[in-house]
């Protein structure tokens, strides 16, 4: 555990690169939406075996990568599994002072080194880059935590043939490294690009590379979270050859059984799937490889897609829910949604809770903001692992109590215009918050966000017929707000100062550290003139703050200069808290950034474009009303393009 605790105070260091290939799938998924239609209506390499630095690092921004390894992660539980090998070194635990690090042709993946992996004949495995080494932690903090320790992690990584530089960075830090060989890319990975295609078709090498060993996968992407051990359930299903999660977001069963076959329409997800070493499975995945390298265009979702329901059909028996399927004797079974969850299914519907089931595994797809929405899904769901940093900011926290009538919450029908009341009152008061933020240079912890009407990427009535989402419902981030803007750095000279946030469930985790949330500072907004209502930084004896209304930039700065050193300032609420910078220059950045937060909700029905897009000073239009851009100068992006920093 100490190692652990070490590796997250180091990772405060690392900084991720954004990986657009996460943002394009989000627009891949338009390519499978008529399955949803039809279902539903830093540090560098160190020599020093003493090293304690960070197996963390900030990679350089337009370098290239064309190599693939594979990491394997074999995590100590205390005491050696019986496939354990003895020579295998537990991750975290660094290599003995003045050993040299082995040759780089040691670092081969072979039946021998899974063989040491292994447990009941199974591996999980799963990839990723050294940009997403923080989901790669949590992807193996979340199993080893389960008792699952059968781990490979095949890590795409950039520079030369052979990344000398990075294989020794994780070798120091205890994490043996193995070469695939896949020379893969890690930038400009947009959707349908050469090297986007490519990273899909890794995943398709190594399942044809390790059936033959006669091994069981489990195979899932790094932006899934494990929340219980799925080898029990995986082996309530031995007749099964293969075993997939699925974008079905409306619930064909109420227990824990397999998805039903026959009612499942949306796409077979393979973020999540397992397989058998049967003939059927290894035919599969041949067929499904030589499929992807005759087409540089084919994405290898929809190649296991089409290959498997090339025939789909008869159900095996009665009782397992398994189907035949691709070529008639392969056995197939849908993992269930409702417990193998989409992003849609976990973060939007909290399916598993309304069916009283738990939760195997959340699969982040459903969302709007790429890599950083991911991530701030994962940390309003409190499944993330960070720095003990994170939550102990410079600067300290500000956080207040949303206000929201009641009838803007529950009276009237769910539409356009109740959604959009109920959001624009909640925005108006995230951008008083946002300022005062950014005066008292401290990090805003977001509120819970509430939405009357879902977001998706086409046209619907508000919700998916079907599915079940409640309304309303406390939404994610980013269906209101450009998480990946407000996240990422914008040029002060044109932005102001960045305003830094969290998520709102923050103070909940366990791992946010006692003395932070015990250095907390009530502020109570009042109405100047009525009875101790004063420009003071005395307290009551509750350690209660008293604080005018519509108060100035100077008196906000008079007043919490006293309390630089308090940890958390929470105020009672932010209706009418400031007035405006005294600076118009400074305020001219604040709003040009802070309009550049807001995003879009998607979309109409039967209507070109179906967008509406949020204003974050919708208030200052007398006339404003939601409803979809009328002119192409209406229907300008809402945030910031990454690459050019214009509008």
């Amino acid at each position: 555990m100490a190692s652990w605790n070490n590796l997250l105070k180091d990772m405060a260091n690392y900084k991720p690169v954004f990986l657009t290939i996460y943002a394009a799938v989000v627009v891949g998924v338009v390519v499978s939406s008529f399955y949803v239609f039809s279902a539903v209506y830093s540090s560098s390499s160190s020599s020093s075996s003493s090293s304690s630095s960070s197996l963390w690092f900030s990679p350089a921004q337009n370098q290239v990568s064309n190599c693939s390894h594979l990491t394997v992660v074999n995590v100590s539980l205390g005491s050696a599994s019986q496939t354990q090998s003895k020579s295998m070194m537990p991750i975290w635990e660094v290599p003995p002072s003045g050993s040299k690090m082995p040759p780089l042709k040691t670092f081969k993946l072979t039946k021998e080194l899974v063989q040491q992996r292994v447990k009941d004949n199974v591996v999980v495995v799963t990839f990723g880059n050294y940009a997403f080494m923080d989901f790669i932690l949590t992807w193996v903090k979340h199993l080893t935590d389960l008792g699952v320790d059968n781990l490979l992690v095949e890590l795409n990584c950039d520079a030369g043939a052979m990344d000398t530089k990075m294989v020794e960075a994780l070798y120091w830090k205890g994490v043996p490294v193995f070469d695939m060989g896949g020379h893969m890319s890690t930038i400009d990975v947009g959707w349908g690009s050469k090297a986007f295609h490519k990273m899909g078709r890794q995943k398709v090498i190594l399942i044809d590379a390790i059936l033959p060993m006669g091994f069981e996968i489990l195979m899932c992407d790094t932006d899934v979270v494990w929340l219980k051990n799925p080898l029990p359930y995986l082996a309530r299903f031995p007749e099964a050859d293969i075993l997939t999660s699925t974008d079905q977001v409306v619930p064909t069963v109420v227990e824990d059984s397999l998805d039903n076959w026959q009612q499942v329409g949306a796409a077979y997800n393979i973020g999540i799937f397992h397989w058998r070493p049967s003939n059927s499975a290894k035919q599969l995945a041949r067929e499904w490889k030589e499929l992807l390298l005759a087409d540089a265009n084919l994405w290898d979702q929809n190649g296991f897609n089409d290959l498997v329901r090339r025939q789909l059909g008869p159900s095996v028996d009665e009782e397992s829910g398994l189907a035949y399927a691709y070529d008639g004797n392969l056995k197939l079974g849908l993992l269930p949604a409702s417990i193998f969850c989409s992003g849609h299914t976990y973060f939007v519907q909290a399916m598993y809770q309304q069916l009283r089931l738990e939760p195997y595994a959340v699969h982040t797809t459903f969302q709007y903001a790429g890599t950083e929405g991911k991530r701030h899904r994962l940390r309003e769901a409190m499944v993330f692992y960070d720095p003990p940093d994170y939550y102990n900011a410079s600067g300290g926290f500000l956080t207040f109590k949303p206000s929201i009538p009641k009838s803007l919450l529950l009276d009237g029908e769910h539409n356009l215009e109740s959604h959009f009341d109920l959001v624009n009152y909640q925005i108006k008061q995230i951008r008083t918050a946002l300022a005062v933020a950014s005066l008292l240079n401290r990090t805003l912890v977001m509120p819970p966000l509430w939405c009357r009407l879902d977001r998706l990427w086409f046209g619907h009535p508000g919700i998916l017929p079907g599915s079940m989402t409640k309304q309303p419902f406390i939404c994610p981030l980013d269906h209101v707000f450009e998480v990946k803007t407000m996240l990422n750095e914008l040029p002060e000279d044109e932005f102001g100062p960045p305003i830094r946030i969290r998520e709102y469930s923050l103070f909940a985790n366990p791992s946010m550290p006692k003395k932070v949330k015990e250095s907390w500072l009530d502020v109570n907004l009042c109405q100047e003139g009525s009875r101790g209502c004063e420009v003071s930084n005395s307290t009551s004896q509750a350690g209660v703050l008293k604080f005018p209304k519509r108060s100035s930039e100077e008196t906000y700065k008079t007043v919490f200069s006293s309390f630089k050193d308090v940890k958390v300032i929470q105020f009672s609420s932010m209706q009418d808290a400031f007035t405006g910078f005294a600076d118009k220059s400074r305020e001219d950045k604040f709003r040009k950034r802070v309009k550049a937060y807001t995003g879009l909700w998607c979309c109409v029905e039967n209507h070109t474009p179906g967008h509406i897009l949020y204003d974050i000073y919708w208030d200052e239009k007398p006339n404003w009303k939601p409803k979809p851009p009328q002119t192409p100068e209406e229907d300008h992006p809402p945030a910031l393009t990454p690459l050019t920093g214009t509008y």
